[in-house]
């Protein structure tokens, strides 16, 4: 499936698709961290007929349904076409330095060139946390990079 992606200035993030029935749905990030799920008018692929505004909650609930708990299986598929690719589950102890304070203070990405593409909290799947999710022990994340970066994402988790 293909997913077009546009920069919206001042606002946020539009991701969009086209369905096999021909509808075209999207998801607007706003930079504020509310989503709006945007169904077209299939007349006029232009002209939103429905706008849904999500709060967090609602969003991961969404997601949730969707299937997010599919994406450790994709990432699993993906590091079978992708050489050098790993996905590491990792979890959040109570000595972290990190347990219990918001995920952007890590600044994995920055740091290692890793990412963190979800957090498992009570056996719900939170995909792509913000900076802002604020984790806590007995967190999992799921980080994916090279075997590198996401050593280097386990250590800073475990010592800061």
């Amino acid at each position: 499936m293909e997913i077009e992606q546009t920069a919206l200035p001042g606002i946020g993030l539009r991701h969009e698709f086209m369905t096999r029935s021909g509808r075209r749905i999207g998801i607007v990030s706003h930079r504020t961290g509310r989503r709006d799920l945007v169904i077209y008018d299939p007349a006029d692929p232009d002209r939103a007929c429905e706008t849904v505004k999500l709060n967090d909650e609602e969003a991961d609930a969404l997601a949730e349904l969707l299937g997010a708990p599919r994406v450790i299986q994709r990432l699993n598929d993906l590091h079978r076409e992708v050489e050098g690719l790993v996905s590491e589950k990792l979890p959040i102890g109570e000595d972290s330095p990190y347990a219990g304070r918001p995920m952007g203070d890590a600044r994995v990405r920055t740091r290692t060139g890793a990412s963190i593409v979800a957090a498992v909290r009570a056996g719900q799947v939170l995909v792509s946390p913000g900076p802002d999710f604020v984790l806590a022990a007995g967190d999992i994340v799921v980080v994916v990079g090279s075997a590198d970066s996401t050593a280097a994402v386990a250590d800073i988790i475990t010592n800061g």
